[in-house]
């Protein structure tokens, strides 16, 4: 016969189904909306009566998160691996942080910052969100290179500039690190063609410089950055893909197993009852 099922876990799997449902998922976005709202409300000359409102408010909100961090954590089967998910550890620190008692200054700036940055917890609810996060931390080492090409190319385009056009303007182009701000300007097409038709008038080809740069980091590294992302996004999707069908046969395959071990199990109690039968 069977054994009887744990206590402990059926209530794990009764903290899991809660964990996962679609109405408690929906109920922890709300509450983060709610207390973005709320801390945006606080940066307002509002009355003292809606002030205090919105600091019960506030406390609410918080002890919903420490309790929902609380059943994430019972609801897990493997608790030692529970942190080294970097999201759990994320809102774990944030949940804390929410929690530090506002007495002095240092510890009223820094409870206020952590409540800030509960609204990032939003990220770390969502599936589609904490996808496109995963993909862009991954995407940074290979945007490194891209931004290094970049700083080389914002350098010699900065000497060139310093080189010819200090003597035009000597705010603008008066050394190596001020031209590549000046660039920075240009690449971000903030009143650049001012700069432009400033060194025209000397040099009237100097239209040739702007241009090839703007093409350069406006065009072919920007590309270069989405397509880098893109990729990565890709790997990711394709990952999560083969993620999920794995763990659909295994579910499968647990399935199926538990089936063969009812057909047997059934099978032996009429084979039982056949030889009781026979015996009488």
């Amino acid at each position: 016969m069977p054994s009887p099922t744990n206590p402990s876990s059926r209530a794990a799997a009764t903290l899991q189904t809660i964990e996962r449902s679609r109405i408690f998922q929906s109920a922890v976005i709300f509450i983060i909306v709610l207390s973005a709202i709320s801390i945006g409300a606080k940066t307002y000359d509002i009355a003292p009566f809606i002030e205090r409102i919105l600091s019960a408010l506030d406390t609410t909100v918080t002890y919903f998160f420490l309790a929902e961090i609380l059943l994430r954590f019972s609801a897990c089967e493997n608790k030692k691996r529970f942190f080294a998910d970097g999201w759990n550890l994320f809102d774990t620190i944030i949940v804390i942080g929410s929690l530090i008692p506002l007495q002095n200054a240092e510890a009223v700036l820094i409870g206020r910052l952590l409540r800030v940055f509960r609204v990032l917890r939003l990220v770390s609810v969502v599936p589609e969100l904490r996808s496109l996060i995963n993909a862009l931390l991954k995407a940074i080492p290979r945007m490194g290179y891209i931004g290094l090409l970049m700083f080389i190319i914002f350098y010699i385009y900065g000497a060139i500039g310093s080189l010819f056009f200090a003597s035009i303007d000597e705010t603008l182009w008066g050394d190596v690190s001020v031209a590549m701000l000046t660039l920075f300007r240009v690449a971000t097409f903030e009143d650049w063609t001012d700069v432009m038709y400033a060194t025209m008038a000397e040099h009237p080809l100097s239209w040739i410089f702007y241009l090839s740069f703007i093409f350069l980091t406006a065009f072919v590294f920007l590309n270069m950055m989405v397509g880098t992302i893109l990729d990565v996004m890709t790997e990711e999707q394709g990952r999560e893909t083969a993620e999920q069908a794995h763990k659909e046969r295994h579910e499968m395959a647990e399935q199926l197993a538990n089936m063969q071990a009812q057909m047997e199990q059934i099978h032996t109690l009429l084979h039982e009852q056949n030889d009781r039968n026979a015996q009488s």
